[in-house]
């Protein structure tokens, strides 16, 4: 307290006091003490007794204060102009030079009353702070907290306290008194020939400052603005943190040591940097950090101010005193400093920057720079790094052990650290580190407690917890609880000169005889000069071939004519059959049973009728002379006799009859059995062969692919994808399977494998095993093609620039070329004419040859407008070569010469095999990892099946329920085969 030495110091009486407190606790100037009222003995005021501790009697409040959350109602006033909210037991304890103090004087605001007629006024600042700091590796964040700071103009000192920030960031912002010692440099205590900041940029500026810590290298950017001083003048200013700042543990202390810097003036504008050391303790624990700071001070200068004198360009502020606390209780940041600002000194030559701060250091990118005294340093290597500091390496703690990856995970080295990723079918612990097994939640569909039908049948579908839903499957209809089978069959999906055979689910079609293709296009054989009889016993022969099959195999005359009396070779059934080949209703006998008599019909004899003749007569005529298959017409021996078996139409329920037609009890049997119509002899429990006129079901057609290690399935109802019925038919552990294809005469699946350099062979029946048929002489087997009619199988070796073949045993293995080929990769066979074709995807002269089947008359039937020409296909109904371009984007065919070239679509992704069937294409994209397809005759997009397994796949194939039939060429000469 400046003013004149006297032996008495008044004190404020108690009504002046409880007037001056509001106006001090408000955001009021500091003013002198005639400007607010009367004062003085004469206007009751106390005096003080002499000395620096002393302090006035209890001012009673009538109101009590409201200070923070507490509340007070006495008041005590001391010499030095501190009021308080207790009495003083010691000055050092609050004005000292141990300052900021624990003594609960009215923070952060000394009461200082100003008898000094204006020269050691003191400044206060009221502000917002707000920040989005990262303390350590946590994020917080905090918006407008109170910031207040007062200023004691005639000795330099300035006390900043900011409110509710949160714990971490308070703490951890300990060691960044700038925040204060802004208002340290303002107000500071100015020497002769110097100026503070405050008489030089006003009330409107702007306060940058970058910190750089040390050793870590965290950031953090601060900007204080001040805004002007509002009508109490007060200084106002807003204050953003921004960036990263060392974690520090809670109920450590920062000790900053008292420093000196340069402040550097120009035109609006006042640089400064610095390097500061501070320490933070906690008991026995003294550890001692620093960090870099960069000031930037710009502010506008007043052109209507007087000329100022001549002002030094350099000033040195000299910062005594340094005190930074925070209290939890108050949640308050409290910040405190004296300054002094001066003339350079003459002794104070800029101290050395150490490397670590302006980066001149040879510290290796990966290390950090730790620095010493003066410009000494040491550097260390960043954790995940070995080295000495200068020369830093990445340190694999997968290889060396020191990783916290647990069982059940996999470690994955990364620079300067690891990463752990549990295994399939495992997930983290709340460590982040041990991977424990994923218990999947119940699940209805797949325990078994849904409603749906059968699996055949529907699909369950399900939502999460216990919901679900159920869908019938393609080829069914119904709610999904109760599915029913589609009769394709009465849909008209087949060829009209096709056959159609309706399947649970699905449905086949099958060309009738005189006619070839697919069933959905069925061409007449027009060079075929064979009878039906001919016709239909050469595509039952091709039928016989199937293991399983129990075809009927018609007997034709030496003029191709249907022999009057057929007998099925397998079960015993003989009939009688029309000039048409269909059998005469009524005609039929059981096995070992004399044959019925097919001649011409017998003269007229004098012999009446028989009961059964009279009766078979009568209903042939109800029944419009030809009965259907599901009507009975009796059976009756050369005799006119009841047969002793008796059976409904073309159906397997039979029954035993007495001499007089009528039923014996008991005899009665059920499909698949045939009552032995023979007295004592009990009914047969073996099931008999079916008839020979029943066409057993088909199997229905589909896609095989392959992809990597597995070969997939991917049924087809008529053309369309049955994507839900998709599955995996084979899987074979460490192979690449690129090539496929399909024996449709004994039912096998060829296919080639480039990572065992092996062809092999499967059967389609149930438990069947892989065989290997090539394992020598090949390293990169690609296309694989199947003659079934010749038993041949043909593939490319894109390593070897081979094309060969060999029969369906791997034997007589032979090659076909060796010469003017680069990348062979596509082959196709047409087995009917005798054509062999291939792609040679050559980058610098792409091309597609065809030659005969044993390798004459090799020619270039494309070369021209091509890129890599990876997928090949040849349709033996269109009589198409059709291939795939990934270069081109292309889906093109042309006829078995080269002619016709047409472009199917031109924007595929990325093709790589296809195949033919119906009026579809169907192809493997690199780029969708799926199956397309394509429709022959419009070029677009019908579908695609994205397996659940995501990877490139490789060859396609279709399986059909039957074997193609036609002429094959040989050498000049042709003849006739079936199958």
């Amino acid at each position: 307290m400046e003013g004149d030495q006297v032996a008495g110091r008044p004190v404020l009486s108690s009504l002046p006091v409880l007037l001056l407190l509001p106006l001090l606790l408000s955001r009021a100037a500091a003013l002198h003490p005639d400007e607010l009222f009367p004062y003085g003995e004469s206007w009751g005021d106390q005096l003080l007794q002499e000395g620096d501790d002393e302090s006035s009697a209890v001012v009673k409040l009538a109101n009590p204060l409201h200070f923070y959350e507490a509340r007070f109602s006495n008041l005590y006033v001391g010499t030095n102009g501190i009021i308080s909210t207790q009495d003083f037991p010691r000055e050092t304890q609050y004005v000292d030079y141990d300052f900021p103090t624990d003594f609960p004087a009215i923070a952060p605001f000394l009461a200082d009353i100003d008898t000094s007629h204006g020269r050691g006024a003191p400044h206060r600042v009221n502000g917002k702070v707000s920040g989005h700091l990262r303390v350590g590796h946590t994020p917080v964040h905090f918006t407008d907290v109170d910031l207040h700071a007062y200023v004691v103009g005639n000795d330099g000192r300035a006390y900043t306290a900011i409110s509710h920030i949160p714990q971490p960031a308070a703490q951890a912002l300990l060691p960044l008194t700038p925040i204060g010692g802004l208002f340290g440099w303002l107000f500071a205590l100015e020497k002769p020939g110097s100026e503070n900041g405050f008489s030089l940029a006003g009330a409107a500026f702007t306060h940058d400052m970058e910190v750089t810590f040390y050793p870590g290298e965290e950031r953090v950017h601060i900007t204080q603005t001040a805004e002007g001083l509002d009508p109490e003048n007060y200084l106002s200013i807003k204050t953003n943190i921004q960036g990263q700042v060392p974690y520090i543990p809670a109920n450590f202390t920062a000790h900053i040591s008292p420093y000196k810097e340069l402040y550097h003036y120009s035109d609006s504008t006042v640089t400064s940097t610095s390097s500061r050391d501070y320490s933070l303790t906690f008991g026995a624990i003294n550890q001692t950090w620093s960090y870099r700071i960069h000031q930037n001070i710009t502010y506008q200068v007043c052109r209507h101010a007087p000329r100022r004198p001549a002002f030094p360009t350099t000033q040195q502020l000299s910062v005594d005193q340094v005190f930074a606390l925070y209290n939890d209780e108050e949640r308050v940041l409290r910040f405190a400093v004296t300054n002094q600002i001066g003339l350079v000194e003459e002794d104070s030559d800029p101290t050395p920057v150490n490397p670590c701060y302006d980066g001149s250091h040879m510290c290796d990118t990966t290390a950090r720079c730790h620095p010493g005294t003066g410009v000494d340093y040491t550097c260390e290597c960043a954790s995940g790094y070995q080295g000495d500091g200068r020369n830093c390496v990445d340190e694999n703690e997968c290889a060396t052990g020191f990783h916290r990856c647990g069982p059940n995970s996999v470690c994955i080295n990364l620079p300067g650290t690891y990463r752990c990723e549990c295994r399939s079918g495992y997930e983290f612990a709340d460590d982040r580190h041990t991977c424990i097994l994923i218990t999947p939640p119940p699940n209805p569909c797949e325990d078994g407690s849904h409603t749906c039908a059968p699996a055949g049948q529907a699909r369950c579908v399900h939502h999460g917890g216990s919901a679900f839903s159920c869908a019938c499957l393609p080829g069914y209809a119904g709610d999904g609880h109760q599915c029913t089978d589609i009769d394709e069959c009465s849909e008209n999906r087949c060829h009209p000169a096709a056959t159609c055979y309706n399947t649970p689910g699905s449905f086949s079609c099958r060309c009738q005889p005189g006619y070839y293709g697919d069933g959905f296009q069925c061409i007449p054989d027009s060079t075929s000069s064979l009878t039906p009889c001919e016709q239909q016993q050469r595509h039952a022969q091709a039928q016989y071939a199937h293991p399983g099959a129990r075809f009927h195999i018609p007997q034709c005359d030496e003029q191709g004519n249907f022999l009057p009396l057929q007998c099925h070779g397998s079960t015993g059934f003989c009939w009688c059959v029309d000039p048409d080949g269909h059998e005469v209703p009524g005609t039929q006998t059981p096995p070992g049973s004399t044959p019925p008599h097919c001649g011409p019909p017998p003269e007229p004899t004098q012999r009446p009728p028989t009961i059964c003749e009279r009766w078979r007569e009568n209903l042939l005529e109800h029944y419009g002379g030809t009965p259907r298959d599901d009507q009975y017409v009796p059976q009756c021996d050369d005799l006119g006799h009841f047969t002793p078996l008796q059976c409904h139409g073309k159906s397997d329920f039979c029954w035993c009859v007495d001499k007089d037609g009528r039923e014996v009890q008991g005899t009665r049997s059920q499909p698949g059995t045939t009552p032995a119509c023979i007295p004592t002899v009990a009914p047969p429990m073996v099931r008999p062969t079916p008839r020979p006129d029943v066409t057993p079901p088909s199997v229905g057609t589909f896609l095989l692919y392959t992809q990597g290690q597995q070969i997939g399935y991917l049924p087809l109802n008529g053309t369309r994808l049955q994507k839900d019925a998709a599955k995996t038919l084979l899987s074979l552990h460490g192979s690449i399977i690129v090539g496929i294809d399909y024996d449709c005469r004994e039912r096998m699946v060829y296919w080639t494998d480039v990572a065992g350099r092996t062809i092999s062979r499967a059967s389609l029946e149930l438990g069947a095993e892989p065989e290997t048929i090539v394992n020598s002489g090949l390293i990169s087997p690609e296309g694989l093609a199947i003659d079934h009619i010749r038993r041949t199988m043909y593939w490319t070796d894109s390593v070897m620039d081979k094309i060969e073949s060999a029969l369906l045993d791997g034997s007589e293995r032979k090659v076909l070329f060796h010469t003017d080929l680069v990348n062979p990769r596509a082959i196709a066979v047409d087995p009917i004419r005798g054509n062999l074709y291939w792609t040679d995807w050559n980058r610098e002269a792409p091309k597609i040859e065809t030659s005969s089947l044993d390798g004459e008359n090799r020619r270039i039937l494309i070369n021209t407008d091509i890129g890599l020409p990876n997928g090949l296909t040849f349709d033996p109904f269109s009589k198409l070569l059709c291939w795939a371009d990934a270069g081109t984007k292309k889906l093109e065919c042309t006829l078995p010469d080269g002619t016709g070239r047409r472009v199917i679509h031109n924007n595929l992704k990325y093709p790589f095999s296809i195949v033919s069937y119906a009026d579809h294409f169907y192809h493997t994209d690199w780029r969708r990892d799926g199956v397309v397809s394509v429709n022959k005759h419009s070029g677009q997009f019908t579908d695609e099946y994205l397996p659940e397994q995501r990877s490139h796949l490789y060859g396609i194939t279709a399986v059909y329920p039957y074997c193609p039939t036609g002429k094959k060429y040989a050498l000049g000469c042709s003849f006739k085969l079936a199958g």
